[in-house]
C-alpha cells in the first residue's frame, strides 16, 4: 500500500537550495553542490495493514494544516520545503488512539533530519515525531537502524514506523508488505564547494566525506571522478565535521547531501 504525498520534490528542493545560496552569498560561507552522484527520497515506512499508519498520516496532515510542518521547515532548511499534505480534520473519522509508546526507526547518519546531539538524538524528523506523538497522546521512543533493513524491523515488531531520515530503495517503496507515506522530500548526494569556479574534475582536490557506507557507495558509483581525486578523507563525525573541514580550509570540497547544504547556507 502507498500513500503519495507527490508534488514538490526535486526541482523545488532545487529552486529553494539556490534561493538558499543567494540569500547567503554575503556570508562568505555560502555552499554550493558542484555535482550530484546520487538522488533518493525520504519517505514513513510501516507495516501493511497496520491501522498505525492512518493515525500518524492523520496527525501530520493536522499538523501541517497548522503551520508546524512549514515553521519547522523554516526552521531546519531555511524554507518550506518539506511536503505533507494538509487536513486539519485529518483525525475526526478516526477513533481516539489509546495510549502506546510509538516506536520509531530513524538514520543516525542523516544529518539533519537526525543526528546525535549532546548525546541525545534530534533533527527535524525528530521534531516532528515529538509534535506527532503529542497530538496522538503517544509516548516516543527512537530507534537507530539501518535503512536497508527496514521491512525486518517493521516485521519483527522492534519498531512501528520507519521515520527518520529513512531514504528507501524504489524495491522496498514497491514492496507490497510495506505501507508507505511519502515521500516528503527528494536529497540528492553530492559533491560540494565553498569555491563556486570549482571544477566538477577535482583533479587533484582534498574530498571530506562521512565515514559511512552510503557515503563511500555515492562516491564510488563515478569511478571517474574517485580516480581524480588527490586525497579522501573519511571522517567519523559525519555531516557536521565535514562542513567543519570545509570551513576551516582543510579541504577542497565535500561529499554531503543536497538537504544539509540547505540547512547550512540558511544558519
Amino acid at each position: 500500500m502507498t500513500l503519495n504525498a507527490r508534488s514538490v520534490l526535486s526541482a523545488f528542493l532545487i529552486f529553494c537550495l539556490c534561493f538558499s545560496l543567494a540569500a547567503c552569498g554575503g556570508s562568505g560561507y555560502g555552499v554550493k553542490a558542484i555535482q550530484t552522484l546520487v538522488e533518493q527520497d525520504y519517505y514513513l515506512a510501516f507495516r501493511n495493514n497496520d491501522p498505525i499508519i492512518y493515525y500518524v498520516v492523520a496527525a501530520i496532515q493536522v499538523l501541517a494544516a497548522q503551520g508546524k510542518v512549514d515553521e519547522l521547515s523554516t526552521k531546519w532548511f531555511g524554507s518550506r520545503v518539506i511536503n505533507f499534505e494538509k487536513n486539519l480534520n485529518a483525525l475526526d473519522n478516526l477513533a481516539v488512539p489509546k495510549d502506546k509508546t510509538f516506536i520509531i526507526g530513524v538514520d543516525v547518519n542523516s544529518f539533519p533530519f537526525v543526528y546525535q546531539s549532546n548525546g541525545t538524538l534530534w533533527g527535524f524528523d525528530i521534531e516532528l515525531a515529538i509534535a506527532t506523538a503529542e497530538l496522538l497522546g503517544w509516548t516516543l521512543k527512537e530507534q537507530s537502524i539501518e535503512k536497508e533493513k527496514v521491512y525486518d524491523e517493521l516485521a519483527s515488531g522492534n519498531i512501528d514506523c520507519a521515520w527518520g531520515g529513512i531514504a528507501l530503495s524504489d524495491e522496498l517503496v514497491r514492496d507490497t508488505r510495506l505501507a508507505i507515506y511519502g515521500p516528503y522530500i527528494s536529497n540528492q548526494i553530492v559533491i560540494a564547494a565553498r569555491d563556486s569556479s570549482m571544477t566538477v574534475s577535482m583533479k587533484g582536490k582534498t574530498l571530506a566525506m562521512p565515514s559511512t557506507t552510503e557515503a563511500l557507495a555515492a562516491l564510488n558509483s563515478n569511478q571517474r571522478l574517485a580516480g581524480r581525486l588527490g586525497n579522501v578523507i573519511r571522517l567519523v563525525g559525519g555531516t557536521t565535521e565535514c562542513f567543519t573541514y570545509l570551513y576551516e580550509g582543510r579541504c577542497d570540497a565535500i561529499l554531503t547531501d543536497s538537504t544539509a547544504i540547505l540547512y547550512y547556507n540558511s544558519h
